[in-house]
């Protein structure tokens, strides 16, 4: 597997939080005045954007293995020894987004550096949950027999002894 390092993965959250902006940005209050313009969003919308940000990277990564942007830039989030992400650790590796996000005025300087200090590059966040990100392409195609385990389903019996496929 090949493991996805710092640019790739700030264009993929670069393009996430472009269109978490856009879904989140009726939840503030827009002021023009005297030729400049602020946004501004404070209690309960406050609070309804932070929670639709991490359901957005929960929800996606659970269900789907990435966020938007990761899937436009071809790679994904697996558990540690290659299997799919589970419910718990996209929820560990997404709450760890606050800390990974320290220092706030150089957003993602601890995450980055953890990731380039990281042999599997992993952020602390990764690292919590015993997750990876990958490149997509770089990850073998599940076998039948894992596919419809992976859905809950029982593998398909072996060929009877003698049978030629």
């Amino acid at each position: 597997m090949s493991y996805v390092s710092v640019g790739r993965r700030f264009v993929a959250y670069l393009i996430d939080v472009i269109i978490l902006g856009l879904v989140t940005a009726p939840f503030g209050s827009y002021d023009f005045d005297n030729g400049t313009a602020s946004y501004r969003v404070v209690g309960a919308p406050f609070l309804l954007q932070q929670l639709v940000w991490i359901a957005y990277f929960v929800i996606l990564e659970a269900t789907l293995g990435a966020t938007l942007g990761k899937l436009a830039l071809g790679i994904r989030v697996l558990r540690a020894d290659g299997t799919k992400l589970d419910w718990g650790a996209s929820i560990v590796r997404n709450i760890l987004r606050i800390v990974d996000a320290i220092p706030y005025f150089i957003p993602y300087l601890l995450g980055a550096i953890l990731v380039w200090s990281s042999p599997t590059r992993q952020r602390l966040g990764d690292r919590a949950a015993s997750t990876i990100v990958v490149r997509k392409d770089s990850v073998g195609a599940p076998v039948l027999g894992d596919a419809a385990v992976s859905r809950g389903q029982a593998p398909p019996p072996p060929p009877p002894p003698g049978a030629t496929g």
